[in-house]
């Protein structure tokens, strides 16, 4: 399976033991690690047993640390070198109020020859393969069309797509009907236009976007987990309640989970269990894009399910 992103981050986790804001903080641990959305996930999924490989912009002295991460990882990767230096995220976690502050770098671009040699290597990549999940916003410099081109190859091979993105290059993406796409409610409404407050208006997004292509849609509601839909019928997922250590990351813990049961046989529904118990595995670790195996066995037979 391939983790296909385009604004992968070196970041920087910085614990507390209480912060102060205005006022000088002294990290009492410091963790420098590979994440965005789809090293998360791709890290994620090689905890679960799988044989991932990532793929995506990498660039200068940032970009080298990431190579060096992933390979003292075990997990395999093949980017595209670009000229813009891979971004640097910082998280801030204060253990007096369990909150998690995320500070975020912006991308630097991509060139069109650039963007170019990603889409061979897309291709090139799905020689073989028989899922391929896209996360993330785009670099900038990249079109919108991007996901949907990465679709059509997809669909050339035969393999399924997932897509955790939103917007245009979500809506780009439908029409080449993706297996599933995972947005947050929030991402959701943005991408159908559809103002979501409830469980009535949310199964009319969904139904909006399985009408404009997406064969399956599942969506992340925080806390409360996640709703999956075909358009016609709808599951809610309920997860086992936790006190969360550093969220951040749960929703391509997710991703990660779901492309795993997927790629083992699993119906979109039944699926969702295990993506839930990454999901809250994550959220249990001061890590983004991190679970512990023997959180995720233990929490997936908690995970609920119910037809809406």
């Amino acid at each position: 399976m391939i983790f296909l992103g385009t604004t992968p981050t070196v970041q920087r986790t910085m614990i507390f033991d209480r912060l102060q804001i205005d006022d000088v903080n002294r990290a009492k641990a410091v963790v420098q690690h590979a994440s965005g959305k789809s090293i998360n996930a791709v890290r994620v999924a090689k905890a679960l047993g799988a044989n991932p490989i990532a793929t995506g912009f990498l660039g200068g002295d940032s970009g080298r640390f990431m190579r060096k991460y992933l390979d003292e990882k075990g997990i395999r990767h093949d980017f595209v070198e670009i000229a813009s230096p891979t971004r640097l995220c910082v998280t801030v976690l204060d253990q007096a109020t369990h909150t998690a502050t995320e500070l975020i770098e912006e991308h630097g671009p991509a060139t069109a020859e650039e963007t170019a040699a990603l889409l061979q290597k897309v291709k090139t990549l799905l020689a073989g393969k028989k899922w391929i999940t896209m996360s993330g916003s785009l670099a900038a410099g990249v079109p919108d069309s991007f996901y949907a081109d990465c679709c059509a190859l997809a669909n050339q091979a035969w393999a399924s797509v997932i897509i955790d993105a939103r917007g245009e290059a979500l809506l780009q993406a439908l029409p080449h009907r993706p297996m599933v796409i995972k947005p947050n409610v929030f991402e959701l409404s943005a991408t159908v236009k559809i103002p979501i407050d409830g469980d009535a208006s949310l199964k009319r997004a969904i139904a909006a976007a399985t009408y404009l292509g997406a064969t399956w849609v599942v969506v992340t509601t925080g806390k409360t987990g996640a709703v999956a839909s075909d358009g016609k019928e709808f599951w809610r997922i309920i997860p086992p309640p936790i006190t969360a250590i550093n969220a951040i990351g749960s929703g391509d813990a997710f991703a990660a989970g779901l492309t795993v049961a997927l790629s083992r046989g699993a119906d979109v529904p039944p699926a969702c269990r295990l993506a839930t118990a990454c999901g809250v595995a994550n959220a249990l670790t001061s890590i983004a894009g991190q679970v512990e195996m023997a959180d995720v066995q233990r929490l997936e037979p908690q995970v609920r399910m119910e037809k809406i």
